[in-house]
């Protein structure tokens, strides 16, 4: 069992910059791939960025490409999202989630509570 918990959320102006971090209880986190996913008041949770076990292959939804960059470190079970230029639309409660390689949240078997980011206009 992995629990994750999310932290780095907050309120920020657009074109800013938050650093998302998702922490794991366990050094299995290792072997899982890690994704991170948002949800917006009234729609569904929504892929934005994933990576491999290693950290080596990474895949962002194309509305998130070339400001987001997600990483992992996993000598200290740690994930994080670099969110850069973010714009109102980026507004969301954001999860990091554990399991396999996949864009689909079915396929993610731990996820944390969620941190809101909330980007001003």
């Amino acid at each position: 069992q992995v629990q994750l918990v999310e932290s780095g959320g907050g309120l920020v102006q657009a074109g800013g910059s938050l650093r998302l971090s998702c922490a794991a209880s366990e050094r299995t986190f290792s072997n899982y791939d890690m994704a991170w996913f948002r949800q917006a008041p009234g729609k569904e949770r929504e892929f934005v960025a994933r990576i491999g076990w290693k950290g080596t292959i990474t895949d962002y939804t194309e509305s998130v490409k070339g400001r987001f960059t997600i990483s992992r470190d996993n000598a200290k079970n740690t994930g994080y999202l670099q969110m850069n230029s973010l714009k109102p639309e980026d507004t969301a409660v954001y999860y990091c989630a554990a399991g396999d390689w996949s864009t689909n949240r079915r396929d993610y078997a731990y996820w944390g509570q969620g941190t809101q980011v909330t980007v001003s206009s």
